[in-house]
């Protein structure tokens, strides 16, 4: 049967990955997700200074990619990562744009060999490396990593970002359902138009630019000093894949653990081809997971159709201009609330996963992590130079396993068995919604 074989539902029933709805709806359900997506994505690539319309292209590309890879079993759309922001800004400080590129190109291998691992192996070595105190801590230090950024941004124009920010939190506590998951890009085309009224904004290049074009591309060069900062993104995009794929199981009922290490190297695949073309890193989107909640459609289809909008908004050069405008106090009013979110998901993994912080193995694991990656240590090696992110990361992973090796040989601590399967899986979960 090919995978394009979609089974037509009629009616308002549930709608499984297998099936879809007629195509006008279909469509419609498409373009919602292109919506929900498209607050976040557009964020990266303007944070990042890369070209907004090239990363939308390759979102649409990467989800496409993403569905054939996955046998258009696993509904998901790949938008622009936020774990990924801290170590692109700091490679294209030292080796400009095409630095960064490289270090996405990585990230993405790894993520193909961690899926084929994961295929064959299965993810228990996974769990069992990154247990809930660690992934809490990688998570959490990722988020508040990039304070500084959205500090600077916010005292570009306190003014717009104040209502930005304001007008964010509003919207998420006056609007239900799909507005009020729309909080972000609502939020940020209300600023853009203040911003527009206040002089803030530069129009120039809105004008100048084509309504169809390519988009500007960017060929990645690979720097060794780049890998510490990039890896640890590795476990976050781990971290993330590996949650939606549970959460699509806890929704459908369909059992997609065979799915796990497809959709690990699908993302990487996609993550490949960005960079190799100037776009940002990728990966499954939680505020998707919300529109297939609220509609009860799982289509595939529907994802197919939001890949194809993407593609063809990439190729508007007008759509990437505009983008490409939005001024730094509409960024920083966005941004003090998403980057501390990051942070916060760090923190609802331990609470989801009821990790004990009586015990001195994960005070420790993660006391340590927080402080070196918040005060963003840095250690250089030769060429090697180690961000705070970086040294984090190892800190949280190494001081959890040595500390537990050594309890567990003098006998000094408790050491709690393995994860259940439920609560690695609400970890996991937890850790998907770093996508926002």
């Amino acid at each position: 049967m090919s995978i394009f074989d979609w089974q037509v539902k009629s009616g308002d029933s549930v709608v499984a990955p297998h099936e879809r709805l007629s195509w006008p709806r279909t469509m419609g359900i498409g373009l919602q997700h292109v919506v929900a997506m498209f607050g976040a994505t557009f964020l990266v690539p303007v944070l990042t200074g890369f070209p907004p319309a090239t990363t939308l292209l390759f979102s649409g590309l990467g989800t496409i990619l993403f569905l054939i890879i996955t046998q258009n079993r696993l509904p998901s759309y790949l938008g622009s990562s936020f774990a990924i922001i801290a170590p692109t800004i700091a490679a294209s400080t030292s080796h400009g744009p095409s630095g960064a590129l490289g270090g996405i190109v990585i990230v993405g291998a790894l993520l193909i060999l961690i899926g084929a691992v994961v295929h064959f192996a299965g993810i228990g070595w996974i769990e069992s490396l990154m247990p809930p105190v660690v992934t809490g801590s990688i998570v959490a230090l990722v988020g508040f990593n990039l304070a500084p950024a959205a500090k600077a941004n916010f005292e570009e124009d306190a003014v717009t970002a104040a209502v930005v920010l304001v007008l964010l939190l509003l919207s998420l506590v006056v609007f239900r359902g799909l507005l009020g998951r729309l909080a972000i890009f609502t939020s940020v085309v209300i600023g853009y138009f203040v911003a527009l009224a206040r002089g803030k904004v530069d129009t120039s290049a809105i004008g100048a630019a084509d309504w169809v074009g390519l988009p500007e591309f960017t060929t990645p060069t690979f720097h060794l000093s780049v890998l510490p900062m990039f890896i640890p993104v590795v476990m976050v995009l781990v971290v993330e894949n590996i949650g939606h794929v549970k959460s699509i199981t806890a929704m459908t009922g369909i059992d997609n653990n065979s799915r796990v290490g497809r959709a690990l190297a699908a993302d990487g695949l996609a993550t490949v081809l960005a960079g190799s073309g100037g776009g940002s890193a990728t990966t499954t989107y939680a505020e998707n997971i919300g529109v297939m909640a609220a509609t009860k459609v799982y289509s595939t289809a529907a994802y197919w159709i939001a890949g194809l909008a993407a593609i063809l908004l990439g190729l508007s050069p007008k759509v990437g201009a505009v983008i490409a405008s939005i001024p730094p106090g509409v960024l920083g009013g966005v941004t003090v609330a998403l980057y501390g979110l990051v942070g916060i998901l760090g923190v609802h993994i331990w609470v989801t996963n009821k990790v004990d912080f009586s015990k001195p193995i994960n005070q420790f694991t993660a006391a340590i992590a927080l402080v070196i990656g918040i005060a963003d240590f840095t250690w250089t090696m030769g060429d090697l130079a180690f961000g705070g992110i970086a040294l984090g990361a190892i800190g949280a992973v190494v001081v959890y396993h040595v500390m537990r090796m050594i309890g567990q040989w003098r006998g000094t601590v408790i050491i709690d068995g393995p994860a259940s399967d439920d609560a690695a899986a609400q970890d996991l979960t937890a850790g998907q919604k770093v996508a926002l």
